[in-house]
């Protein structure tokens, strides 16, 4: 479990594909920076009407989506589920 102050919703069983843990490997980053700027409602690089239906998510517990962009330029999704049974790291191109 990932300690985080005033989390928004529940993360679930945590998992990644192999690709988005080599990106964040050569990155040097760790997944755990990205899931707690998720949780807390910071959904990286989303324009405004992709937040706002996010924030609407939350309450009506649908599917959660967050982009960041990794230090090497590679970006990564983090998909929450509706039911919050799981969140996922993934580079866009295996969704």
């Amino acid at each position: 479990m990932i300690p985080v102050n005033n989390p928004l919703f529940k993360l679930g069983q945590i998992v990644s594909t192999p690709a988005a843990l080599e990106a964040l490997g050569k990155a040097g980053q760790a997944p755990w920076e990205f899931l707690v700027r998720h949780v807390q409602g910071d959904y990286g690089d989303l324009d405004d009407e992709d937040r706002r239906l996010n924030n609407e998510a939350v309450k009506a517990e649908e599917r959660i989506l967050s982009a960041y962009t990794l230090k090497t330029g590679v970006r990564v999704w983090i998909i929450t589920e509706a039911d919050r049974s799981s969140t996922c790291l993934l580079l866009p191109d295996e969704y």
